[in-house]
């Protein structure tokens, strides 16, 4: 069994980081092996619509014909037996780099048939874990969880089946003082930190628990 975690956060050792790794200890608690991928390491474009991989006979039909430095993260995409996407929200969705791998890392395998099957080969979990400033009311005011929702559609009908975690309210600064952020409390983002991002560990490791089993709690 091999889970791959891919980190669309250009902030290591924060928020996203954190949970991933939580995901892939609970994984590697089961037997798994992992590995965690920094998308922002890398120099890669999102799909430049050639359709090589729907073109009819063509040595790239299926696969994303582009080269680049994601090349070779795509073809560990093919071998792996679970998959975990981790991102901030920025403007109410995933980071750029993170939605740029998704175009790439999702596009390929998708038919365009009667019935949009896929033409990934096996049937794998994959979970998105999301880190975002807004608290829970707020997420459902601005209609973030819509967005969320399409992404882990595309992935389940892709790969066989997807769920989120979304984590709220995240503590995003050592020093608030430094930083023009009059709108939210130190005091309450700490107390948040202390007492419920832990328990946000928790759940992504439970994810990798599941996942090393070949289990999924979401949509299929």
């Amino acid at each position: 069994m091999k889970v791959l975690a891919l980190n669309g956060s250009p902030r290591k050792g924060w928020n996203t980081q954190i949970l991933l790794k939580h995901a892939l200890e609970g994984a590697a608690s089961q037997g798994a092996d992992t590995e965690l991928i920094h998308l922002y390491d890398l120099n890669f474009k999102g799909c430049i619509s050639c359709f090589a991989c729907k073109l009819k006979g063509g040595k790239s039909y299926g696969k994303c014909a582009y080269q680049d430095e994601l090349t070779p993260v795509l073809e560990k995409v093919e071998e792996a037996d679970a998959i975990i996407l981790g991102s901030p929200v920025y403007l109410g969705a995933a980071t750029g780099e993170m939605r740029s791998f998704l175009e790439r890392f999702v596009f390929p395998f998708l038919v365009y048939d009667q019935n949009y099957s896929s033409l990934f080969p096996k049937k794998i979990p994959t979970g998105f874990i999301y880190t975002m400033n807004v608290d829970e009311k707020r997420l459902k005011d601005m209609g973030y969880e819509h967005n969320f929702r399409n992404t882990e559609m595309a992935l389940a009908r892709t790969f066989g089946s997807s769920e989120s975690l979304l984590v709220m309210d995240t503590y995003q600064f050592s020093d608030y003082s430094k930083y023009v952020v009059t709108s939210f409390n130190p005091v309450e983002k700490a107390k948040r930190r202390e007492e419920v991002f832990p328990i946000d560990c928790s759940k992504a490791f439970d994810m990798g628990v599941r996942f090393a089993g070949g289990k999924s709690d979401g949509i299929n």
